[in-house]
């Protein structure tokens, strides 16, 4: 496909990505957002402009424009560029476009999919395959969250959200987990694991599936071959011996199909980052990368930003941030937590994500937060959504079952209140795919302000 191509929310984890490896194949690549983030920096560093706003100028000359799926159909941009008669497409309809001539390996799954797409990228890496790549968040290793690489393989998260991963027919996938998300994408349970089945029957190749997962080995895929993996007895790739190491993460044993294959030492912490790593392991043995090469990766694999990241320490205050929007991931994270800082008091601060979730899974996060000592809930970031004016923070603070719960409202005052009763020992953990990521980076500069003061 000749000419530019213009992508509209160019701003967010998934379009700036694509953006990137369409710029790194040598096309000609425009986009509008919004507003700045890091992603828009990032892609102007790369020398791809980026409008910031609106417009129905930033259409002008495009040869097709992709869109978010955040992005309505009534956007200026969208209209005009249809009145002009240039195409306009969403992800799903690009990624054939994207992933031509390409062998595709996609993850899947309600939670994990970033952490083992990383994974399966640093692996392939490390032995020389060089293979693009499109992340859902950014790889520390890499220092990017997309990249258009020399190898014949190109390795995908695959975004359930508005059924965008239905435009990959991969050669290899893993599904991680189906767990009811995006009620407003899917009402019910059953319309997402249908979702699922159809992306699990569109393998060309091979299908793996964590067994641990009941919803997604329910799934139905008859004519594709299928292997699993998981902590329970009978999975062809599995774990024992689990136990936290000194690198902040775990220490595990592998073993294949009953075969031991050997100790591991990982930094990413976490019995469902064990499972991530057992994905990674089969998907690169399918590839003919040799266990030892594969264990050495994992060793040196430093994550992905925004999951579990230890942002810093101040004043014997330790601050980790964490993407957790969902109850599963806030329980696997605060686990994790505990683990990593068992004589810690613990702080979970919490922003709420979007309303259709909250009031899905409403009695799913009353019970997600007891592995936390004290629990602050901010005001909701809304993302896509508006206001229904039925569910805030403060009633969600009072829903959640725990003793030491507490609305803090927004980014500032959740601020101010940590920074009063803070003490050395305590590990703060904020719980956010919105903005509140920032009250960790600001609490700690206000430690450090409160102390150079003293």
């Amino acid at each position: 496909m000749n000419g530019r191509i213009h992508m509209v929310g160019i701003g967010g984890a998934g379009m700036s990505a694509i953006a990137k490896v369409l710029a790194g194949q040598g096309r000609e690549v425009s986009g509008s957002d919004q507003s700045q983030s890091i992603y828009t920096e990032g892609l102007e560093e790369m020398g791809i402009e980026v409008e910031i706003g609106h417009r129905v100028e930033n259409v002008e000359g495009a040869s097709l424009v992709v869109a978010s799926s955040a992005i309505p159909e009534d956007n200026i941009e969208l209209v005009a560029a249809r009145e002009r008669g240039t195409a306009v497409l969403r992800r799903r309809e690009f990624w054939p476009e994207l992933l031509k001539g390409k062998r595709t390996v996609a993850i899947a799954g309600t939670h994990g999919k970033t952490t083992t797409t990383g994974l399966i990228t640093w692996m392939l890496d490390r032995v020389g395959m060089e293979p693009s790549f499109i992340v859902g968040g950014y790889l520390m290793d890499f220092e990017t969250n997309a990249r258009a690489g020399e190898g014949d393989l190109f390795v995908i998260e695959a975004d359930e959200y508005d059924r965008a991963f239905h435009g990959i027919d991969p050669e290899i996938a893993v599904i991680t987990n189906v767990e009811h998300d995006h009620p407003d994408s899917y009402p019910t349970f059953d319309s997402f694991q249908k979702a699922f089945e159809e992306f699990a029957q569109s393998v060309t190749g091979l299908l793996i599936i964590c067994q641990d997962d009941p919803s997604a080995a329910a799934l139905e895929a008859p004519s594709v071959s299928r292997m699993n993996y998981g902590l329970t007895d009978g999975a062809d790739w599995s774990a024992a011996d689990i136990r936290p190491n000194s690198a902040g993460g775990s220490d595990f044993l592998v073993f294949r199909k009953g075969e031991t294959l050997g100790l591991v030492r990982s930094r990413i912490p976490g019995k469902h980052n064990v499972l991530n790593s057992l994905a990674a392991f089969a998907v690169v043995d399918s590839l003919g990368v040799e266990f030892g090469e594969a264990r050495e990766a994992l060793t040196s694999y430093r994550g992905v930003r925004r999951r579990f990241e230890v942002v810093g320490q101040q004043a014997g205050v330790t601050v980790v941030d964490d993407y957790a929007h969902h109850p599963t991931e806030i329980i696997a994270t605060l686990e994790s937590a505990t683990g990593r800082f068992p004589e810690s008091r613990l702080w979970a601060v919490f922003q709420p994500h979007t309303y259709s979730r909250l009031q899905a899974l409403e009695q799913e996060f009353r019970k997600a937060f007891g592995a936390a000592d004290e629990v602050l809930v901010m005001d909701v970031f809304a993302a896509r959504e508006t206001d229904n004016s039925v569910i805030s923070g403060d009633m969600i603070a009072a829903n959640i079952d725990h003793q030491q719960v507490r609305y803090s409202g927004d980014i500032d005052s959740t601020v101010e209140l940590l920074s009063r009763e803070v003490t050395a020992g305590d590990v703060v953990i904020t719980l956010s795919a919105g903005d509140g990521n920032k009250v960790g980076t600001l609490l700690l500069e206000q430690i450090k302000a409160s102390e150079g003061g003293k």
